[in-house]
């Protein structure tokens, strides 16, 4: 068995997308009855006009696929833009000896400036692992102080598990949660082996069933845009877009910034917590001085 863990990661890709389709999504005939559900490895051959054992190959991570064979995959397994950019990321890397990222990132200048500037919008700078590499004061009071854990703690992803608050939080945690996996699984394309990945998701498998089944479902996402719906124990109820700013001198770090329309509960409940932030920190500079 290739050990290449591009390879590797490519071939259990193809597998849990094959799963999720049915002979008559792909235009064939059921025929008999299967024991597992989804499409077998000599439908998609079929379909691809190529080899069963050839098609089982790739899947084993035992074989490079060439790009148009690939994009011939794609079709066959109906793959959408997101998925389609995993699977070419993948394949680019298998000739590229695997590389080990820096196990710390600095936040651009440049971005810790935007966030300093950023008074009435929440934001933080997010990097490769999901790691929270910096926050502005008022994304401290709609989350919390990410200062207050430890370093190699201030993960995105895991504080989503960890932390009970962060659950009660965001009113649709599944899909935030889901969503914030699958935007990993497409950064971790990157660095298939990067141990510190791995530790993480050893990690978080092992406290978390759920966490193990959505990562094992192989599911991808690029970091975009949406909306979302928070529960904030001061203001309450928010429904905030979401954008995100990839830095251009680092491509693994970007800044995330939370907004709502003008004029909406939503927007006067951003200047609510702002005004209640200041209030807090000058009774604390009161009572320290």
């Amino acid at each position: 068995m290739n050990r290449n863990p591009h390879l590797n990661e490519l071939g259990e890709f193809l597998k849990a997308r094959r799963a999720e389709l049915t002979p008559s999504d792909v235009g064939l005939r059921g025929g008999q009855r299967r024991r597992v559900s989804g499409l077998r490895r000599e439908e998609v051959a079929l379909l691809a006009a190529i080899s069963t054992e050839y098609y089982a190959r790739i899947e084993q991570g035992r074989l490079q696929a060439s790009a148009p064979l690939l994009n011939e995959i794609a079709q066959v397994l109906r793959l959408n833009d997101d998925q389609r950019t995993y699977l070419f990321e993948l394949a680019a890397k298998e000739n590229v000896r695997p590389a080990t990222p820096a196990d710390r990132q600095r936040v651009d200048t440049q971005l810790r400036r935007m966030l300093d500037d950023l008074t009435a919008t929440p934001a933080f700078v997010i990097g490769r692992r999901t790691d929270i590499l910096a926050w502005n004061r008022l994304a401290a009071a709609l989350w919390t102080d990410f200062g207050r854990y430890p370093e190699q703690e201030r993960v995105f992803v895991r504080l989503l598990f960890t932390e009970p608050w962060m659950r009660e939080l965001y009113a649709d945690w599944e899909e935030v949660t889901r969503l914030a996996i699958a935007q990993l699984r497409m950064e971790s394309a990157r660095y298939p082996g990067d141990p510190r990945l791995t530790a993480l998701v050893d990690e978080l498998s092992a406290r978390d069933e759920q966490f193990r089944q959505w990562w094992d479902e192989h599911d991808v996402a690029l970091r975009g845009k949406g909306t979302k719906k928070l529960r904030h124990p001061v203001v309450g109820e928010l429904t905030l877009d979401w954008d995100t700013l990839t830095c251009a001198t680092d491509p693994e770090q970007s800044i995330i910034i939370w907004t709502a329309a003008p004029g909406s509960p939503s927007h006067d409940a951003l200047r609510l917590l702002a005004s209640w932030d200041a209030d807090r920190k000058r009774t604390a500079f009161d009572t320290n001085a």
